[in-house]
C-alpha cells in the first residue's frame, strides 16, 4: 500500500514518475486566467492567518462547508478567523474523494512544509504554524507565487477597472497583466445595475454614455488603455454565444430604452449580445490578443442566497444550454471576415466536450499552432476525471502536443498546486501509455511534449 500524497502520487508507473520528476516538475507556471487581486499583490500583502489567505472568497470550501451543515456565519459571515477555520477542519475530513481534499493537503505541504492531515484534532497545531510561517516576510503574496515558481499571471478585469495596481507591478519580476472582462457591458437584461454599470464606464473613459455609439467608443478606449497596460487577454464568461440576427437601427433603439430605465425583450437582448460580442471580438482579433470564451455557467441559481449575499459566493452550477451550434456560427462569422482572433473555449457541461474540441479544430487555419484552443477543465471540471476527459477529448479530436495546459482559475494565492495536480494527471496518462505499448518510449520526444504542454506552447500562444 503507497502512502498518501508521497513523491510519487497520481504517478502509476516508472515512466509516469520520470515523465513527471525529470520533465514536468521543474517547468515553471503560467497562470493565463484567474482571479487574484492585483492590489494586493502590488501591496505585496501580507495575510495575519491562515483562514485569511485560505477561505476568504473560496466559495469552493463555502459550498462543501455548507453540504456538510456548517452555517453561513462560519462561511461568508461574522464568526472570527479561527471559529471559521475550525469549522473547515471539521469538514475536511468529509470532503473525501472531493478535489478539494487533495488540494488542502498539497497546499499545506508545498506552501508550509505540514505533513499531517486536517481534522479537529490538529486543526489548531496547523493553523498556529502556518499562521506564524504567513506573518513573515518570505510568505508574502509575492513570495508565495514565486514559491511556485509562476513567471506571468493575468488577472480578471473590468473595463472601468483604473489598472491602477498594474501600473504599480509593472517592475516585478512576476509579470503581471490585465485580462480584459467586459461581462457587465453586455447585461443590458438588467436595466437598473446595467445603467449604474455605465455611469461607471464612462467615467474611466472620459465619456458621457448616452447612445450606442458612445458605449462603443467608451469600451474601445478602455481596450485601448488595457494594450497600453501589457493586456494581450480578453475573457468573457457567458452562459452562451449569441448569433441573433441584428439590425444597427435596432441595436440603438435597444440601447436607448435600456438608457431610458425600460426593460426589452428577450429577441433584443439576444440581438445586443450579439452585435456587442462581435465587436468585442473583431477588436480582439485587430490586437492580436487572445480571447476566451468560458461557456456554460447557470449563474445564481439560489435567489434568496443571491439577495443575501451577493454573486459569487458559492450558488452556481453546470448549464445544460445549447452550445454547437452559436458557439460554431460566432467563429464562422468572425473567420469569414478575417477577424478571428486567438481564441479558448472551455465547456462547464461536460457533455459537450467532444463537441466544444471539433467546433475549436474546425477554425484552425495553420496561421499559428493551435490557434483555437480546446481549452482546460474547468470549474466543477477541475478534478481527476474533469482533466483526464478533457485531455482524452482533446486527444481524439486535436493534437494534445499543442494545448496551452492548465490554469488555476482562482482568487487564493495558494491555489498553485492545481498546476503541480495537473502535470501528475498529464504524466500518469502518457506514461500508462508507454507502458501499454500504445505509445512509444520516446522519453525526449514526449518529454518535450510534456515540457510544452506545461509551459512553453503557454509562453508562445500568449506571446509571453
Amino acid at each position: 500500500m503507497r502512502k498518501f500524497l508521497d513523491e510519487d502520487f497520481l504517478l502509476r508507473g516508472e515512466v509516469a514518475r520520470q515523465l513527471y520528476h525529470d520533465y514536468a516538475a521543474t517547468m515553471p507556471v503560467i497562470d493565463y486566467h484567474n482571479h487574484l487581486p492585483p492590489d494586493q499583490i502590488a501591496a505585496d500583502k501580507q495575510f495575519e492567518n491562515l483562514t485569511q489567505a485560505w477561505l476568504y472568497g473560496d466559495h469552493y470550501k463555502w459550498r462543501a462547508m455548507r453540504i456538510h451543515g456548517v452555517a453561513e456565519a462560519y462561511c461568508t459571515g461574522a464568526k472570527n478567523d479561527w471559529e471559521k477555520f475550525e469549522q473547515w477542519a471539521a469538514t475536511v475530513p468529509y470532503t473525501m474523494r472531493n478535489p478539494l481534499y487533495h488540494w488542502t493537503h498539497l497546499e499545506l505541504r508545498r506552501y508550509f512544509d505540514v505533513q499531517e492531515l486536517l481534522s479537529p484534532a490538529s486543526a489548531a497545531s496547523i493553523y498556529r504554524v502556518c499562521s506564524e510561517k504567513l506573518q513573515s516576510p518570505e510568505y508574502s503574496v509575492q513570495h508565495l507565487l514565486r514559491k511556485m515558481k509562476v513567471r506571468t499571471l493575468c488577472t480578471t478585469d473590468d473595463p472601468a477597472d483604473s489598472l491602477e495596481f498594474h501600473q504599480q507591478l509593472q517592475g516585478l519580476d512576476i509579470k503581471v497583466r490585465p485580462a480584459f472582462r467586459p461581462d457587465k457591458s453586455l447585461a443590458v437584461e438588467d436595466p437598473e445595475h446595467y445603467n449604474a454599470y455605465l455611469e461607471r464606464l464612462g467615467a474611466a473613459a472620459g465619456i458621457n454614455i448616452r447612445r450606442y455609439q458612445d458605449l462603443l467608443d467608451a469600451l474601445k478606449n478602455r481596450h485601448d488603455f488595457f494594450a497600453a497596460m501589457g493586456g494581450t487577454v480578453a475573457d468573457h464568461g457567458l452562459d452562451k454565444l449569441y448569433v441573433a440576427p441584428f439590425t444597427a437601427a435596432g441595436i440603438n433603439a435597444s440601447f436607448d430604452k435600456v438608457r431610458a430605465g425600460q426593460t426589452i425583450s428577450p429577441e433584443e437582448v439576444a440581438a445586443f449580445k450579439s452585435a456587442l460580442m462581435l465587436q468585442l471580438a473583431e477588436w480582439n482579433a485587430e490586437k492580436g490578443w487572445v480571447q476566451q470564451f468560458h461557456l456554460g455557467a447557470l449563474r445564481n441559481t439560489n435567489s434568496r442566497m443571491l439577495k443575501l449575499l451577493g454573486p459569487d459566493t458559492g450558488w452556481d452550477a453546470i448549464g445544460d444550454y445549447p452550445q454547437g451550434i452559436a458557439l460554431g456560427r460566432f467563429l464562422d462569422l468572425l473567420e469569414s471576415k478575417s477577424k478571428l482572433a486567438k481564441t479558448i473555449v472551455y465547456n462547464l457541461n461536460p457533455a459537450d466536450n467532444t463537441m466544444f474540441s471539433t467546433i475549436a479544430a474546425s477554425f484552425n487555419d495553420g496561421s499559428t499552432p493551435g490557434k483555437v484552443q480546446y481549452g482546460a477543465a474547468w470549474w466543477f471540471l477541475d478534478q481527476k476525471d474533469g482533466m483526464t476527459d478533457q485531455l482524452n477529448a482533446l486527444s481524439n479530436t486535436g493534437l494534445l502536443s499543442r494545448f496551452v495546459g492548465m490554469l488555476t482559475d482562482s482568487r487564493s494565492f495558494l491555489s498553485y498546486p492545481r498546476h503541480e495536480y495537473f502535470r501528475r494527471i498529464l504524466c500518469d496518462m502518457l506514461g500508462t501509455e508507454i507502458e501499454n505499448g500504445e505509445l512509444p518510449h520516446d522519453m525526449s520526444w514526449i518529454g518535450k511534449m510534456v515540457q510544452d504542454i506545461c509551459y512553453n506552447n503557454a509562453a508562445s500562444y500568449f506571446g509571453f
